[in-house]
């Protein structure tokens, strides 16, 4: 990532830097407390906001707070009224035994400023421990024959409490045989005697029962007592004596329990049972008991525990010898525990400014550390560092604090997490060392605009696609984190066919997936040109954008449209000519049909699917014509239905229908002798059609009949005769082949020829009418007719129930029945 570009900002950071950095060369002063043990939690030791200088609001906003190692926390801050209190009780005895001054150090860190505070508490004894004896119940003997002022050592109440509040006194019940003397040691403690005042008489008074008090000098005087029981015995005139006054050893700190450390050994010259002697420890700390055990026969003192120099490393005890004639001797035992390397370094952060900006500077403070060793000499010297091939390094701050900063600039976006390995080893043999991991987040600012994975995009969509429908997806990549990552996506505003583009296209602002607001016709649309812009939601944000191309495309939703032949305007159907004489292959009618649609979709074939004779006619496939498939013969019906099927290309295929009546029949004359058997066939083709429509049809056919045989009569007196009855000597033989049209229990001939006749109906009355003719069919005319004047006749149907219905067609005979 590059530097930041913006001078006014680096100039801010780089004075900041320098104000940090002047603060960490500051030297720190040393603050001093004291506070009495045993006090409540939240008592007040110091006003800690007024000795830093700072008022008690601002301790929070500057990263105030205690930073000294381990696990419990005697001290704490108030942040309301900037002082530091007690968290908890505090125990001077537990903090230092019976040392005369107990001091606690801690460290008070101002974040902001990034310096470190020493802060010196000292803990004040108060009287809140009563001497103590090891055991309420002491037993004393004494040989009869021992001589007045003889001493016997009594055993000591101990008291963890320091100065007058320590043990000051001792004192004896009253009784006329005994007194109590009190012996000071090089040490200052005080060593009570019991002292024989009085010759003792084993048989006069065999046991004496006595009362010791030991007494503290504090306010209030504390106290503990302990019962001693003297019992007089027999003659024992030589006490045991230790080969040594002092003992004195040294062991390691690691050595397994049940190690033998030393044996104490005592002489008494005495002979027999008087001679044996028993060893036991006299004086000897609660705490270290449990440590020691002492062979009451041989003398061998051994470990009972693991020894650990950090938590004691002297200890002092005294043996006693006995032999059984309550006879003492008395040594001391001085045993040094010395230190091995055995406590690996410890490392505490302290402090962790995560996550850390991207653009920040080299030198930015990331973490302060404390590192700590409890061994002692070389093996308590810790040297801490970082690996070299990453951007942090460690700087020494005070004391046993360490700072981690950075030392060039970081890249979130080539590296968003370090996982910086911190080693601290210390200078033992061999070395301990530890590491920890500081999981480092670099966070992000936005310096990466939104990225398309390609320059344009392509996409299709069917026609007729449902309103709503996905149409296609974009996605862009922002590389940058949150807000600054978070891409939302817009359509550039633009026109089609005169209508915004956003009432075709809409885009999910937050997915990328372009919707259809409309369905789409390819015959209408192909394509749309758009362009997606995709920006990210930093500050400011930053853009891109990527053209899309949209491609409609075709389906199959436009069925083959049948073009010819028409269907006439009254609902009747064209029907086709086949001469007798026609060979094979003769062309007698063309089916045309187009399909809007493209590509394969409009690709229409043609197929015969029913016919009245299959083997007769054929359909071109690619052509649609109808042509004979092989010669006519006089067995032939009269009327031929065929059925022909267009049909696309396209999946699924769509296809339409027209039904082809052809007449077999070489002029109109043989069409009009062969009306019976034309009806007969035509009623047998529907079958289907209901009683009351076959009556229709034969009233109607009648009619027709009777219409025939008058337009005939007619004509023949007229004075002008038609062509048509001429070639056929009064008849119709000459008419050549022709269209026909017809429906259902309705038939018409078509007949191209030189008169156009139209039958229409007008206020209940039917005419059949012979206008001029007209040469404007496609089908090639056999015969001409001659050019007459036009003759209308009038016939009546008042049978006729379609009023209103009239149909005029140019160049074609309808005749209806």
């Amino acid at each position: 990532m590059a530097a930041p570009n913006n001078s006014r900002e680096r100039s801010e950071v780089v004075l900041l830097c320098f104000f940090l950095g002047t603060l960490w060369e500051t030297g720190t002063g040393q603050i001093r407390y004291s506070v009495p043990e045993e006090t409540d939690k939240g008592y007040i030791v110091g006003n800690i906001s007024k000795d830093l200088g700072l008022k008690s609001q601002e301790l929070a906003e500057h990263g105030v707070r205690i930073v000294s190692r381990g696990k419990t926390q005697l001290f704490a801050l108030n942040a309301k009224s900037g002082s530091l209190i007690t968290a908890g009780r505090v125990d001077r005895e537990e903090l230092c035994a019976q040392s005369v001054l107990c001091l606690v150090n801690i460290n008070i860190l101002v974040e902001d400023r990034g310096k470190l505070f020493g802060i010196e508490i000292e803990v004040t004894d108060i009287n809140d421990n009563a001497p103590k004896f090891q055991a309420e119940n002491l037993e004393v003997k004494i040989n009869e024959i021992a001589a007045p002022g003889t001493r016997f050592p009594l055993p000591e109440a101990v008291d963890p409490d320091v100065g007058v509040n320590s043990l000051q006194s001792y004192q004896l019940s009253p009784n006329h045989r005994f007194s109590l003397n009190m012996q000071t040691g090089d040490d200052g403690t005080i060593n009570p005697e019991l002292v024989l005042e009085r010759a003792l008489d084993r048989e006069e008074e065999a046991a004496h029962h006595l009362v010791l008090t030991a007494s503290d000098g504090g306010d209030p005087r504390r106290s503990s007592t302990v019962r001693i029981h003297v019992t007089v015995l027999d003659t024992n005139d030589n006490a045991p004596v230790f080969a040594q006054p002092v003992y004195r050893v040294k062991v390691l700190e690691n050595v397994p329990p049940g190690t033998r450390l030393l044996t104490v050994t005592a002489a008494d010259p005495d002979e027999g049972t008087n001679g044996k002697v028993t060893y036991k420890f006299r004086k000897i700390n609660e705490k270290q008991s449990p440590l020691f055990q002492l062979n009451e026969s041989t003398g061998e003192i051994t470990t009972a525990k693991s020894l650990d120099y950090e938590d004691r490393s002297f200890y002092e005890m005294e043996i006693q010898a006995e032999d059984l004639g309550a006879l003492l001797g008395r040594t001391k035992v001085l045993i040094s525990v010395e230190d091995v390397n055995d406590n690996r370094p410890e490392v505490i952060i302290t402090s962790l400014f995560n996550p850390v900006l991207e653009n920040s500077l080299p030198g930015a403070v990331i973490a302060f550390l404390n590192v700590h060793d409890p061994d002692s000499g070389k093996n308590g010297q810790v040297v801490c560092y970082t690996p070299d091939n990453l951007p942090f390094k460690l700087e020494k701050a005070i004391d046993n604090y360490y700072r981690l900063v950075t030392w060039k600039y970081l890249d979130r976006e080539k590296v968003s997490l370090y996982n910086i390995s911190v080693m601290a080893s210390d200078l033992g043999a061999p070395p301990l060392s530890t590491e920890i991991h500081i999981a480092l987040h670099v966070a992000d600012t936005n310096d990466n605009p939104p990225a398309f994975p390609h320059a344009s995009y392509s996409a299709y969509i069917p026609e007729n696609n449902p309103r709503g429908a996905s149409i296609f997806s974009v996605t862009a990549h922002d590389p940058d984190s949150e807000e600054n990552a978070r891409v939302t996506y817009s359509l550039t505003e633009d026109t089609l066919q005169g209508a915004p583009l956003s009432s075709y296209i809409s885009i999910n602002s937050d997915t990328g997936v372009l919707y259809a607001l409309q369905s789409f016709d390819y015959e209408q649309i192909r394509d749309l040109q758009l362009q997606v812009t995709a920006s990210d939601s930093g500050d400011p944000p930053l853009s891109s954008n990527v053209s899309l191309s949209l491609f409609v495309l075709d389906q199959n939703d436009n069925a083959p449209k049948i073009l010819y032949p028409a269907f006439p305007t009254d609902g009747s159907t064209g029907v086709e000519l086949a001469p007798r004489s026609a060979e094979p292959g003769y062309l007698v009618t063309k089916v045309v049909a187009v399909d809007h649609d493209a590509g394969q979709n409009a690709w229409l074939s043609y197929h015969l699917l029913k016919a009245s004779d299959p083997g007769l006619f054929a359909v071109g496939v690619h052509t649609g014509e109808v042509r004979t498939a092989r010669a006519l013969q006089d067995r032939d019906a009269l009327k031929q239905s065929l059925v022909v099927a267009v049909q696309d290309q396209g999946q699924p295929p769509l296809s339409a229908t027209v039904t082809l009546t052809v007449a077999v029949a070489d002029s109109i004359t043989d069409v009009l002798a062969n009306l019976s058997t034309f009806e007969s066939s035509a009623n047998a083709d529907g079958s289907g059609l209901t009683l009351y429509l076959v009556v229709a049809v034969a009233v109607v056919s009648c009619v027709f009949l009777a219409f025939v045989i008058v337009l005939f009569a007619l004509r023949l007196r007229s004075c002008h005769r038609s062509c048509l009855f001429q070639a056929a000597g009064g008849g119709l033989a000459g008419v050549p082949a022709s269209h026909f049209v017809g429906i259902d229990g309705v038939q018409a001939f078509k007949q191209t020829c030189s008169h156009e006749v139209s039958l229409t109906t007008d206020s209940g009355k039917s005419h059949v009418i012979f206008p001029q003719p007209n040469y404007a069919d496609t089908l090639i005319i056999q015969e001409s007719c001659e050019k007459k004047d036009p003759i209308s006749t009038f016939i009546d149907f008042h049978e006729c129930k379609d009023e209103g219905a009239s149909v005029q067609v140019s160049s074609v005979l309808y005749f209806y029945f």
